[in-house]
């Protein structure tokens, strides 16, 4: 999963380490510990925070992000959230 979080930045045009790469891991990880969540619901949680991360994203807005996950209760719910982000950033 680092090593996928690293790919990803680079395709971003940026880098980021191996001990970074772990650690949105774990925040995604540890903000999904309330729900059963499939891989990919994982990984697009990462991801989310890497872009965040790379984009250098407002802290509030981060936060928020990061909130809303941990009231998900599925990850379902999880993916509903992140396609309505991705609606949001569209318009």
């Amino acid at each position: 999963m680092e090593q996928s979080l690293q790919d990803l930045a680079l395709e971003l045009g940026q880098s980021i380490d191996q001990q970074s790469a772990a650690q949105l891991y774990q925040t995604a990880s540890d903000l999904l510990h309330q729900t059963d969540y499939a891989p990919l619901t994982l990984a697009r949680v990462a991801g989310t925070l890497l872009v965040y991360q790379l984009q250098k994203t407002e802290a509030e807005e981060v936060e928020w992000f990061k909130s809303q996950v941990e009231q998900c209760t599925n990850d379902e719910d999880v993916e509903e959230l992140i396609e309505s982000l991705h609606r949001i950033d569209a318009l």
